[in-house]
């Protein structure tokens, strides 16, 4: 989608960006497939247990079907809407036998595009069948991790995985962080990248959006007293004077927090430094 700019007519209209969404539908959620919301506010109790949420807008879950296991039946794209709760759009799939369901949209799939699920099906964008059907570099998404537990990997706006090859019975999978895995071939993904491609191209532009979004204001260390962080007080404006820490003294800002001595039996090459 492209974005659009606005003219700086004001200080917070300079440098906010907004998708164009002309190709999205404009009605309202199939009422069967959604249900509410309810919002914890980075709440347990009433105390604060994850900081900087609260407020923002209220919404509705649409109900995805990340699993795909109608196999066989042919569905049609019947619009391709906006979903307030996920970075990707979401596409409305009418099956022949009157079933009706939500998926990822994938990039540069169209209204009235057939898309179908199966063992052995056309390598079309939308389709999802078991990773050992697919050719090696194929690009896929909606990856499971185990059979038939749905989709799990590459479900965010403009991700994909890179099929790299096969070895006894697992398929070697290449991460969008340029990890490569194994991943058993029995599991199901989806062909293409999703959608949204532009999502990562978006400026805020002003605080009331995030507020929108339920994020509130992230309160910098250095900018407090010594009794509330770390990084707090000291005379004039200092930069910490430590090692980036959280507010309970945890290194972050590249502390490595994997198990070195329990490394994963499926990682095969680390993500990119």
């Amino acid at each position: 989608m492209p974005i659009k700019k606005f003219k700086p007519v004001t200080p917070s209209l300079r440098t906010l960006t907004v998708l164009v969404t002309k190709d999205l539908s404009e009605n309202n959620p199939l009422k069967a497939l959604t249900k509410g919301k309810g919002r914890s506010s980075g709440r347990s109790a009433g105390l604060i247990s994850s900081r900087h949420k609260g407020g923002g807008h209220k919404k509705k879950y649409r109900e995805i079907d990340f699993k795909r296991n109608k196999f066989g039946i042919e569905a049609v794209v019947a619009s391709i809407e906006y979903d307030p709760n996920r970075s990707s759009n979401i596409a409305l799939l009418h099956y022949k036998d009157g079933e009706k369901r939500y998926i990822i949209c994938p990039d540069k799939l169209a209204v009235g595009a057939s898309v179908v699920s199966g063992d052995v099906v056309k390598i079309e964008i939308g389709n999802t069948m078991r990773l050992k059907n697919i050719p090696v570099g194929t690009i896929i998404h909606n990856v499971e991790m185990e059979p038939g537990r749905g989709a799990q990997i590459c479900r965010s706006a403009g991700t994909f995985a890179q099929i790299s090859g096969f070895e006894k019975g697992k398929c070697i999978v290449k991460m969008p962080s340029g990890e490569v895995r194994y991943i058993n071939e029995e599991c199901l993904a989806t062909i293409g990248q999703v959608g949204n491609i532009d999502h990562n191209q978006i400026t805020i532009g002003k605080a009331g959006r995030n507020r929108w979004l339920g994020k509130r204001p992230h309160v910098r260390g250095t900018a407090m007293n010594p009794v509330d962080h770390p990084h707090g007080g000291g005379e004039g404006k200092t930069k910490g004077g430590r090692h980036p820490v959280s507010p309970w003294g945890q290194p972050t800002k590249g502390y490595k927090t994997r198990n070195k001595k329990k490394p994963s039996k499926s990682q095969i090459l680390r993500r990119k430094k």
